[in-house]
């Protein structure tokens, strides 16, 4: 399928890892998502692109809510009607099945979905006064599940999505000289960096596939790893939109603006994604996370705070959001524990009798409360019963 498109540079815009339907803790970023799908339309039609590359993972669960299909629908409908294409692939978040419904229909549309790894060869073509620009969506392949279909002989990432680019470029060096050649696909990629909220991908054997993979077309936009990253000029992740989870707080939120000379040479320029709320991680004991006037600039922000105290404080949570309203996630990580962790477990126990040992079990496991008067009487009690017992064995 052919689409006209302007003379000069080829323009796309990339973007990945909508997860539409989840949320960052308890909060729901079902508004903060439709923010991001205005701006991505707004930012489609102020740039006049050709076509929209959207990675994988549009949905955040197999089976999304009911809201987060009515958004997907909506964003298509707003592309539709601006004219502006959109190929766009299922990563591994995604039902393949249930997204690619309906993809025949929406081709006339300009809404192109490559769900099917069939049709990682048939790629969406337009054209500009310099010739063919292909673009080959690759679904994200599970390995033991698309290995028999690509004749691979083990079930691995590399395995499969290399038989896929093969044939990619089996397609490609049948078209005419020139052709430009543009592929999406999801995956873990050797060098990228990733964040705690990106699914494991393991469980179809190594995860990672060597960037090279991609060697022979012009660009590759990338999905699947949540923190905008160039790998090599021409291989880059778009990153997710909204951080997902506190290990994205430094990330900037990003799409790539993609422009493909006549002779296929890449230049690359980040657009920013609106922020509903900035993140902050915070560590500390507790009364100096309350009072430290340095931290008055994350009072808005949604914030984690780690408490350093030896003992847990009472009713931490409750006192810290008094002061960070928007306070969603709380962790202990006592210093004693901290100091003891870098000593070997002999070092530890060493010079120890075993009631000792039995106490800093118990504050080990209940960080920075050692065992009171009554505990440890009753340990002393046991661990004597113990040795009577192994005495008349």
């Amino acid at each position: 399928m052919y689409g006209e498109i302007g003379a000069g540079w080829v323009r796309f815009l990339h973007t990945s890892d909508w997860h539409l339907g989840r949320g960052l803790h308890r909060v729901p970023l079902i508004e903060a998502q439709r923010v991001f799908l205005d701006h991505l339309v707004e930012t489609a039609r102020q740039h006049e692109v050709d076509a929209v590359l959207v990675a994988g993972d549009i949905y955040d669960r197999a089976v999304p809510p009911l809201v987060a299909v009515e958004l997907f629908d909506r964003v298509l409908r707003q592309l539709a009607g601006a004219g502006i294409p959109a190929v766009m692939i299922s990563g591994n978040h995604d039902s393949a099945r249930r997204l690619g419904v309906g993809a025949g229909l929406m081709d006339g549309a300009g809404v192109h979905l490559r769900t099917d790894p069939e049709e990682c060869a048939t790629p969406v073509l337009l054209r500009d006064t310099h010739g063919e620009v292909a673009v080959y969506g690759l679904p994200y392949l599970e390995p033991q599940l698309v290995r028999e279909q690509f004749a691979v002989e083990t079930a691995r990432h590399s395995a499969v999505l290399g038989a896929a680019m093969r044939r990619v470029r089996e397609d490609l060096a049948r078209r005419p000289a020139g052709t430009r050649a543009v592929v999406l696909a999801h995956a873990f990629v050797t060098g990228g960096a990733t964040s705690d909220s990106e699914r494991d991908i393991t469980a179809g054997g190594a995860a990672s596939v060597p960037a090279s993979l991609f060697d022979g077309v012009h660009y590759a936009a990338l999905g699947h790893l949540h923190g905008c990253q160039t790998l090599t000029e021409r291989v880059r992740y778009s990153g997710s939109p909204l951080a997902y989870s506190f290990s994205e707080a430094g990330h900037r939120k990003s799409m790539w603006l993609i422009d493909l000379d006549a002779a296929g040479e890449v230049r690359g320029e980040r657009v920013d994604c609106p922020v509903p709320r900035p993140l902050a991680r915070i560590t500390g004991r507790l009364e100096d996370l309350l009072a430290d006037p340095s931290l008055e600039r994350h009072r808005e922000h949604w914030v984690e705070a780690t408490l350093t105290d030896p003992a847990r404080p009472p009713e931490p949570m409750a006192r810290l959001s008094a002061r960070f309203p928007h306070l969603l996630a709380l962790a202990f990580a006592p210093e004693q524990a901290a100091r003891e962790g870098r000593r070997s477990y002999a070092e530890r126990l060493r010079g120890r009798d075993d009631q000792r040992i039995a106490e800093d079990f118990i504050a080990h496991v209940r960080p920075g409360q050692a065992p009171d008067a009554q505990e440890r009487a009753e340990l002393r009690r046991a661990l004597e019963a113990a040795r009577v017992g192994e005495r008349n064995a």
